[in-house]
């Protein structure tokens, strides 16, 4: 276990918080919530393997290499009163892929977040975040050009750096095991934090995949993973340039989560990542008693809800997903937070049905074409629309993450529903189903509801 000293600044004025956020993010104020974004500064080590790679089954050995200063920013999202913390602190991974600090998970996680009382930080762990590099996933099909903080804003951020990707595990170790701790000068050092919990999605999914195979092992500075739609192999532990490069290792090995660790790790996933762009398919693995993986049907690796009428920026050939992962997500943290306290473990979950009859894997699908197993939720299961995560043909990289909607036809809509209290009643039945069996929290119940797509029935 390496000590780590840490230091917690502010930040000169500027502009103010540079970071990508959600549509769906709620209000804070309203919440009894404010917002500090800090200077983090200290000392962090990379890593090597000491068996030269990353074995598939996820039990990596690393050892501490190089040591190098680092000064990164944090944004911390806190009960504005001490009393209403529940103790629980979510330190999100922060996602570089569009060329600047992105916070998916808080999008998809917020409303959970701020109802318990839980903090949220998230972590500038990237090189990618602080200084501008290409975009892994270009916004727009390449229209948009987005920075890194220093060149965003230089007077609030000129004076971060970062050494390199090799460092940021252990940067995220440095931050994570500070805030637990209620390090003086930290913004939460007013809080009684007892558990953190790592998330990220996407490129940080991959980080955090590394992360808790290799790092936790050593360092057992988290509590538990919320590992939300990862590819099949796991982030290198450096890259070109000092940057990870998953576009490099995109045909690396498949890797497991290793077996053997002793805080619980759920993994998200939706149908973009186990047969779409992502391909986690390989690196599928059973339950145990410290892991779950629930797939989600009907639902894209980015979709509506974290982006509203923006929609229209990204120029999709066809409508995006609007399937119902974030109440799924939403439920995922819940049930983490409670198995990392010692409570029970998260469900077990069916896994989406991919069938392989010689021309590769693809999904089975009921009769409107939606995808069969998986984690359900009311609109896959009282369907008006074809929910993918499948990008239609010709799609650009950006859309082929965010799925596709096609509205079912109104004769066929006829033939299912008698009307649309006949279709409320249905929906109203699914919902209660999937609040029953652990994947929608009861708390969402009216949210979940106010989604029918009640216009589609006309009749």
């Amino acid at each position: 276990m390496t000590t780590h000293a840490v230091r917690f600044e502010p930040l000169p004025p500027g502009r103010g918080t540079s970071l990508i956020g959600s549509l769906g993010a709620p209000d804070l104020a309203a919440a009894g919530y404010v917002e500090h974004e800090v200077r983090v500064s200290g000392t962090a080590r990379s890593y090597t393997s000491a068996t030269g790679g990353l074995p598939t089954d996820g039990r990596f050995e690393l050892l501490q290499d190089r040591t190098a200063g680092f000064a990164t920013r944090i944004v911390v999202r806190r009960p504005a009163d001490p009393a209403r913390c529940s103790g629980t602190l979510v330190l999100e991974w922060l996602n570089v892929s569009s060329g600047s600090d992105a916070a998916p998970s808080y999008g998809f996680l917020g409303a959970e977040i701020v109802r318990r009382g839980h903090v949220w930080v998230g972590v500038s762990a990237q090189s990618a975040g602080v200084e501008t590099a290409p975009a892994l996933v270009e916004v727009g099909g390449g229209g948009i050009t987005l920075q890194g903080l220093r060149q965003a804003d230089p007077e609030r951020y000129g004076d971060l750096h970062h050494p390199g990707d090799a460092f940021a595990y252990d940067l995220f170790t440095a931050v994570a095991r500070a805030l637990g701790d209620g390090a003086t000068g930290s913004p939460v050092e007013d809080l009684d934090v007892g558990r953190v919990l790592a998330v990220g999605e996407s490129q940080s999914a991959y980080t955090l995949t590394t992360y808790a195979n290799g790092v936790q092992p050593i360092e057992l500075a988290v509590d538990g993973f919320l590992i939300h739609s990862r590819g099949g192999p796991a982030a290198p532990l450096d890259g070109p340039g000092g940057r990870i490069d998953l576009d490099g290792g995109r045909a690396d090995p498949p890797v497991r989560i290793r077996g053997d660790l002793d805080v619980p790790v759920l993994v998200l996933e939706t149908e973009t990542d186990v047969l779409g762009h992502l391909d986690y398919l390989p690196a599928r693995q059973s339950d145990t008693d410290r892991f779950r993986l629930w797939e989600v049907a009907g639902t894209a690796h980015a979709d509506r809800s974290l982006i509203g009428d923006f929609e229209s920026v990204l120029g999709c050939p066809e409508p995006v997903n609007r399937g119902q992962q974030r109440f799924v997500a939403r439920a995922a943290l819940r049930w983490l937070d409670a198995w990392a306290a010692e409570g029970p473990p998260a469900p077990a979950a069916e896994r989406l049905a991919v069938l392989d009859d010689g021309g590769g894997p693809r999904y089975g699908l009921d009769d409107l074409g939606n995808v069969v197993g998986g984690v359900r939720t009311p609109c896959v299961d009282v369907p008006v629309d074809v929910l993918s995560g499948i990008a239609p043909p010709g799609a650009n990289r950006v859309c082929q993450l965010f799925g596709r909607t096609v509205h079912v036809p109104a004769e066929e809509l006829r033939a299912r529903y008698a009307s649309v209290d006949d279709y409320l009643a249905r929906y109203t039945d699914a919902t209660d189903a999937a609040i029953a069996a652990g994947f929608v929290l009861a708390d969402d119940r009216d949210e979940v509801l106010a989604d029918a797509r009640t216009e589609r029935i006309t009749w």
